[in-house]
């Protein structure tokens, strides 16, 4: 359904060109649910924003080949796009105070979408807005069809801007820390309500959380960003069970752990990213990895499948087989790392 190759973006100041964006691959089925996780500032947002080409000049320039449903993205005009955004494409912005239209009511924000998009009658429409309110969890929903922006709390307005990108039922969703600003309970009925999504209507989602236990419930594969780079791409069991970058080890060994019996501290990552206006030559997580060796530091690693394996698992590292045999898992059966990820089984 999506086909991306080669995706840059630049941001361009008066001091720097920053590419936050640096040739980035994948694609996602129907009905599939791609992860994209990392540290914050590492591309993601960045990422999901460049597919609906909601970056452009003066700021930013967006290169490479972004194909969905066979459609060339990259060569669309504006009508074409406000045909594919939101109808065919919809994004659930991290931010929804500043992506909601503060002087207009829920009730007209949501209507235009669907009178838009779907052509309904403006009570068609009114009808249509409640139902969504009440499919998020929102109580009262007629009557808060007429309170604006500020009315709501973080987590409410969250919740509009999902029954906004659900509204017309799009075939591709691109959700943005969705799950942020929810209370458990909400964050349980709008995941399973995507995942049914997926099920029934065979929408893909791209789905960019710091939430490792949201990715082992939701996705089926995984991409790890770092700098503005994919350094890893794997199954979510299989990547969860042999990470072999040592930046997504890190990410998952700061995962508090429920089945020790011992109380651990926390390992962090040391040390910061990289200043992407004047990125290092070899592998940008180098400063930080503890398996760096002196080619880490003077050629960038490809992105390349993961030694001594079949299954697909690209990993962005000269050290990936020293890491791959450190085992990080070394000790632990599937069945307990299944269970305190929440990782449903292969029967599932």
């Amino acid at each position: 359904m999506l086909d991306v190759n080669g995706l840059t973006t630049d941001f361009v100041t008066r001091s720097a060109s920053v590419r936050a964006v640096d040739d980035v691959s994948f694609a996602i089925a129907a009905g599939e649910t791609l992860a994209l996780v990392g540290e914050s500032g590492c591309g993601k947002s960045a990422t999901a924003l460049s597919l609906m080409r909601l970056i452009g000049p003066p700021g930013g320039a967006i290169a490479g080949s972004i194909r969905f449903d066979g459609i060339d993205v990259m060569a669309l005009d504006v009508a074409g796009l406000r045909r594919l955004r939101g109808k065919n494409v919809a994004m659930i912005f991290q931010d929804p105070m500043t992506s909601l239209n503060p002087v207009l009511t829920i009730g007209l924000q949501l209507g235009e979408t669907l009178q838009t998009h779907l052509g309904l009658s403006v009570r068609a429409a009114r009808r249509r807005a409640r139902e969504l309110l009440e499919m998020v969890g929102i109580p009262e929903a007629e009557r808060r069809l007429g309170d604006y922006p500020h009315q709501f709390s973080g987590g409410m307005r969250q919740r509009v801007m999902i029954a906004m990108a659900l509204s017309c039922r799009p075939r591709l969703i691109l959700a943005d820390e969705i799950t942020t600003a929810l209370d458990v309970t909400i964050q349980a009925q709008i995941l399973e309500l995507l995942k049914r999504l997926t099920r029934e209507l065979q929408t893909a989602i791209l789905l960019i959380t710091h939430d490792l236990g949201v990715v082992a419930g939701m996705a089926d594969r995984v991409n790890v960003m770092y700098a503005g780079q994919i350094v890893e791409s794997a199954a979510t069991l299989d990547l969860f069970l042999n990470p072999s970058m040592p930046y997504t080890r890190g990410l998952l060994d700061s995962i508090p752990r429920i089945d020790s019996e011992v109380r651990e501290r926390l390992v962090p990552i040391r040390g910061v990213p990289p200043n992407l206006a004047n990125p290092p030559p070899g592998c940008r997580f180098e400063p930080r990895c503890a398996h760096r060796r002196d080619i880490c530091a003077a050629r960038m690693p490809t992105l390349r499948q993961r030694p001594n394996t079949t299954a697909p698992h690209l990993t962005r590292c000269w050290a990936a087989q020293d890491v791959a045999e450190g085992g990080w898992l070394i000790g632990r059966d599937r069945h307990t790392v299944r269970e305190t990820l929440a990782i449903p089984g292969d029967d599932a």
